[in-house]
């Protein structure tokens, strides 16, 4: 498995992002070469630093840098040779089988656009995997599209609902619209339209969900336009951080927690493992001819040794196979506008 990574687009600088290859090096040996790409002498400098000196990661030079204040579309045409760019090309003329960044979100799409989407596909979706009361659920579109049409989230569905059945290894995904209410009269225009193309699709669709459905196992699939998937996404990741922090507050502040806290630590590293977006690792832009994983700007070396897992898992799955299929399936359904045969 050769995996093209973008070093230079992180918060952290490139050594955070070798510290992740290096343990995902050690851990994975699906692993058969992790394409550095960057400025050279950071990517040496760092490589020194970490102690990195596993064969299987190369180094391939990009003299610029893509940063998070760069117009998207403006900085994919400019700097050609950014490492974002290169890293995607590496995938994109099959050097590489896939390509993760924790760069520019909108670069990243609009850069990843040079694979094509595949057959079928009117828009890519960022799909994440997110925790639940007991398991998980995957969330789609986490914020490659702001405004969509219903046709995209009917698409969103039909990937989300493949990503939960492969990779999840749900049997039979419950997929919801997120909406303001669980009620039909919800929503607006687009959720409406949305959930009423749905409800057309081979899928076990169970209509609108709200936020109190997400976290509480109610869900296996939530679509959503691009703007309000990326709302809940940060939010619940904050909202896990804040947690997180007023619990350790709390278990501090007199003696008697701070006992009661030791005994109980194992629990609470159980929970802390539950609610840590790193060990999610980044959002899969499915829908391309390609594989691309989108990591968070943040990352740290879990994150990224995480990301290196989904990135391998995902080209295991040949996933990007089966959405073809389904999507064709889907787009014939909805042209004819004819519900699912319950009896097939």
């Amino acid at each position: 498995m050769r995996i093209a990574l973008d070093v230079m687009g992180g918060d952290h600088g490139c050594t955070v992002v070798v510290k992740g290859v290096k343990l995902a090096l050690e851990t994975d040996s699906r692993i058969t070469s992790v394409l550095l790409v960057g400025q050279e002498d950071k990517i040496r400098l760092a490589l020194r630093e970490v102690g990195l000196t596993d064969s299987r990661a190369l180094i391939v030079h990009a003299s610029e840098v893509l940063t998070m204040d760069d117009s998207p579309v403006e900085g994919i045409r400019k700097k050609k040779d950014s490492s974002m760019v290169r890293a995607i090309e590496l995938a994109r003329d099959g050097k590489a089988d896939a390509v993760i960044s924790p760069g520019n979100t909108g670069a990243l799409v609009a850069g990843s656009m040079k694979f094509r989407r595949l057959e079928g596909v009117e828009r890519p979706a960022l799909t994440c995997r997110m925790p639940s009361r007991t398991g998980d659920f995957v969330l789609l579109d986490a914020g490659a599209n702001p405004v969509c049409e219903p046709s995209h989230l009917a698409q969103f569905a039909v990937m989300g609902n493949l990503y939960a059945r492969e990779i999840l290894g749900i049997a039979n995904p419950r997929v919801g619209v997120l909406s303001n209410g669980s009620e039909e009269s919800k929503g607006n225009d687009l959720t409406r339209e949305a959930a009423r193309l749905c409800a057309l699709l081979d899928l076990n669709f169970i209509g609108y969900v709200e936020g109190f459905d997400l976290f509480n196992d109610g869900v296996d699939v939530v679509v959503a336009d691009g703007f309000t998937g990326n709302v809940v996404l940060k939010t619940a990741e904050s909202l896990g951080y804040a947690m997180m922090q007023m619990l350790k507050a709390e278990l501090t502040a007199n003696p008697l927690r701070k006992f009661g806290a030791i005994l109980s630590q194992g629990a609470f590293r159980s929970l802390k493992r539950r609610l840590d977006p790193e060990v999610y690792g980044g959002a899969v832009l499915l829908g391309l001819n390609g594989n691309v994983i989108k990591c968070h700007g943040s990352s740290r070396e879990r994150s990224i040794m995480h990301a290196i897992r989904i990135a391998t898992d995902e080209v295991q799955h040949g996933l990007n196979e089966t959405i073809i299929k389904q999507i064709a399936l889907a787009n014939e359904r909805l042209s004819g506008q004819s519900p699912p045969d319950a009896s097939a």
